[in-house]
């Protein structure tokens, strides 16, 4: 579903050019659970971003669900996008002006959907928030503006789900219960998914544990099983 081959992002700066990502290689496959850990600064977001199709790399290859994203032009990764990936961000953005269901509804109808509202409804029924169709995102808890947000990310029944932080903003046992509803609808519904986390616990639910630092990737190893890790990105 992901594969990257040697994948660069580099950022012009006053003071030279900065390295955010140096070479990172990496394969999963569908349906697949994978998470990234790393202190903040290491290129976490950026890899997602690059995955998303968000921002292109400056050398590399990046291929999702078998296409080659850097032969896809803006509009053509845009169509791309709106019909493989689903991106759910830890600040949620949700249209204060909208209510929960139009919020979902508004993403179906810039993909052209037959009836909008109704897949919108049914995916607020997935992740359990109905009841709450017709409230705006000022009345709605965090973690209800989240359940939200999953809503609209599930909305063109993605392959893939990039999930950049997604209990960043929540508390303790909010969070949990995104998490909860989170790998329940991963597994539902058979998608790949790519987490970025900070929360150790969190990322060792999924299938693979990879780590970030100064742009580089590799494989997690568990506390009390340390040893040199299999290098899941370039320069281990």
């Amino acid at each position: 579903m992901i594969e990257l081959r040697r994948v660069h992002v580099t950022l012009g700066s006053a003071a030279g050019p900065v390295k955010i990502l140096r070479g990172i290689d990496l394969k999963v496959a569908a349906g697949t659970s994978v998470s990234v850990v790393g202190p903040s600064g290491s290129g976490k977001s950026t890899l997602l971003a690059v995955v998303g199709g968000i921002e292109r790399p400056t050398e590399g290859a990046v291929r999702v669900d078998g296409q080659d994203l850097g032969a896809l032009d803006e509009d053509r990764l845009a169509v791309f996008r709106g019909r493989t990936i689903g991106i759910l961000f830890q600040a949620f953005h949700l249209i204060p002006t909208m209510t929960a269901l139009e919020n979902v509804a508004v993403a179906l109808e810039l993909a052209g959907a037959r009836d909008a509202f109704g897949e919108a409804a049914a995916r607020l029924a997935e992740v359990g928030l109905s009841h709450r169709a017709e409230h705006y995102p000022g009345q709605l808890s965090g973690g209800e503006q989240q359940r939200a947000a999953l809503a609209r990310a599930l909305s063109n029944h993605p392959k893939l789900l990039l999930a950049d932080e997604p209990t960043g903003n929540l508390d303790q046992d909010t969070g949990r219960e995104i998490v909860e509803l989170l790998f329940r609808v991963q597994r539902e519904r058979g998608m790949t998914l790519l987490l970025i986390t900070h929360e150790p616990p969190l990322a060792a639910r999924c299938d693979l544990q990879l780590q970030m630092a100064d742009g580089r990737l590799s494989e997690a190893v568990p506390a009390g099983l340390r040893r040199p890790s299999r290098a899941a990105g370039a320069d281990g």
